[in-house]
């Protein structure tokens, strides 16, 4: 490890290498989250930065109470890729923007039946979250943002294959470099947000006792809410490879934003992950910026526990959306916003939100994944490069 482990305060320590620059704020906003009643410790990760209250970037881990302010308002958040037979020697970028289309509004009952013949897992899968909502008490009117993705850091993007680092452990279709792979990154769209909207009025920001009726509710609610974004991923990416006409296969799917009971310390208790990716099964995908490589790792069994089990989740924002604009509207950086810097085409028609994901934004993917690896927490397995990244087209999602 090294000293890419370092404590900030008693109960707060930071995965980061020296070199690694981590904004004073989001710094502070870690150390005072760890002070919370009930908290044990708090890891900030290397994407570490400030949010609204808390920091983004990190895990927490307290006993007898948890903090569902501290999951946030997009519950279920995270990532899911999947490897396709789109042979990535051939593809034409003006044909994959043309066909993919719109996704921004509901699918029509029309594409939901083109995705059911295609995929018939899909019944089955949407049945089951209609019936999580209702055991939690929630509005089915939320299956209607069902296959959207939203706005945001949110987006869907084609990937290939730029560099296999290591091949053992990762499904040999992901590092496939005939093939294209499929990444989405969407979460639980307006029903996490209304949970959380619940809460914070009934409660305030003040945590839950464990084993209370109101602690009973919200975990209802917050697993209805995690079943509805990993359903949601599966539906973008169906509803993506139906219109490209692919064969696809979810490899892997992971949630950033949740709270889970484990154990760490020799306890039992509750995991906070604000903005982090659990270190489960045997390969991760961290994606950069529109206008950096995604990085395939696997995490590094007997590390979970100096980490709370948790990996940075992306790269990690550099500056606060409302900066972005002002810093590069004048650089000329964006003059081709349709184009990415690697190369890619970035469908992107809000032009605020071209420059609040602009690439410049974000730290640099590779010290993230270097502080991981310094750490002793992952190990390299491939890069994947943008080929067509997907945010929205301009209408209201």
């Amino acid at each position: 490890m090294g000293n890419f482990i370092s404590s900030v305060a008693d109960r707060a320590t930071i995965v980061a290498s020296p070199r690694l620059w981590l904004e004073g704020a989001a710094i502070q906003q870690l150390i005072k989250t760890s002070q919370l009643p009930g908290m044990i410790r708090a890891v900030g990760m290397p994407d570490l930065h400030p949010g609204r209250g808390y920091p983004v970037g990190a895990t927490f881990f307290s006993a007898g109470r948890f903090y569902p302010a501290l999951v946030g308002s997009d519950i279920g958040c995270g990532v899911s890729v999947w490897s396709t037979d789109l042979p990535a020697a051939k593809y034409k970028l003006d044909k994959l923007d043309r066909l993919i289309g719109n996704l921004d509004g509901p699918m029509a009952d029309a594409e939901l039946d083109r995705i059911a013949d295609a995929f018939p897992a899909l019944a089955a899968r949407l049945e089951a979250v209609r019936a999580c909502l209702a055991a939690a008490g929630l509005d089915a009117k939320h299956m209607r943002s069902a296959g959207t993705i939203g706005r945001g850091n949110h987006f869907a993007e084609i990937q290939r294959v730029e560099s296999v680092v290591d091949g053992a452990g990762p499904p040999a279709a992901l590092v496939d470099p005939k093939r294209l792979n499929l990444v989405v990154h969407s979460g639980s769209r307006g029903l996490g947000e209304s949970i959380l909207r619940e809460h914070v009025d009934a409660f305030g920001h003040g945590g839950l006792i464990d084993g209370s009726d109101e602690s009973t509710a919200y975990l209802a609610r917050h697993e209805a809410a995690v079943a509805f974004a990993e359903v949601n991923r599966w539906l973008i990416a169906a509803r993506i490879c139906v219109r490209l006409g692919a064969e696809a296969e979810r490899r892997i799917d992971v949630n950033h934003n949740t709270v889970t009971q484990e154990c760490f310390d020799g306890m039992r208790g509750w995991i906070h992950r604000k903005g982090a990716t659990p270190m489960a099964g045997e390969a991760i995908l961290i994606p950069g910026s529109r206008d950096a490589l995604s990085y395939l790792v696997a995490p590094v069994a007997g590390a979970a526990e100096s980490s709370l089990g948790s990996l940075a989740h992306g790269a990690g924002r550099k500056w606060q959306r409302s900066d972005c604009r002002g810093r590069l509207e004048k650089t000329g950086v964006l003059k081709e916003p349709g184009k990415g810097a690697l190369g890619s085409r970035v469908i992107c028609d809000d032009r605020n939100l071209v420059f609040e994901e602009a690439g410049a934004a974000y730290k640099p993917i590779d010290t993230v994944i270097d502080s991981l690896v310094g750490a002793g927490l992952v190990r390299v397995m491939a890069q994947f490069r943008p080929v067509l990244t997907y945010k929205t087209r301009g209408e209201c999602c």
